[in-house]
């Protein structure tokens, strides 16, 4: 999290679908480090070739650590199309990773060591809401853009229904 905190409370500017990605790794053997190690990494990898090419559709990322054997990056996407067009484009370094993945379990390889997953989510508009007090742009706000909490209602059940104007 970078920037300043903005002044009193604030919500996600998001119109429309909020597509989400937590994806992430357990270390099942830290004496494993050879096999855990270059998920990890790969992991930083992907995330640097998307902040360098914003036109793949990763809009935001949180990295958190969940235990000391469990990390995961909450991922925010411009759409479904364009998470799956990545994750599946032969030009992306996913595409590499899962393909070496895949021979390594064939091969007996990484069974046990280290732990993978994803889960993703398309939230339909309505069915969302943030607030943010004084806190600089977070999560779907620094996915989406920040707004003054009046600008969506004072109350969740007013944020939630919000819904962007028609174009």
């Amino acid at each position: 999290m970078s920037g300043r905190p903005a002044a009193n409370r604030t919500t996600a500017d998001a119109h429309g679908d909020v597509v989400l990605l937590l994806i992430g790794m357990r270390v099942n053997h830290f004496w494993a480090v050879h096999q855990w190690m270059p998920v990890m990494l790969a992991m930083f990898r992907m995330l640097a070739e998307l902040k360098r090419d914003p036109s793949r559709g990763l809009l935001s990322r949180v990295l958190l650590t969940a235990s000391p054997r469990t990390y995961y990056v909450v991922q925010y996407w411009e759409s479904a199309e364009k998470l799956y067009a990545y994750a599946s484009a032969p030009d992306a370094f996913h595409h590499k990773v899962w393909a070496r993945v895949n021979r390594m379990e064939r091969g007996g390889k990484v069974r046990g060591h280290v732990g993978i997953w994803h889960e993703a989510y398309v939230v339909p508009e309505g069915r969302y809401e943030a607030i943010y007090g004084d806190m600089p742009a977070f999560g779907l706000a620094a996915a989406h853009g920040q707004v003054p909490l009046g600008e969506r209602g004072r109350s969740a059940k007013d944020r939630f229904a919000w819904r962007a104007p028609a174009s």
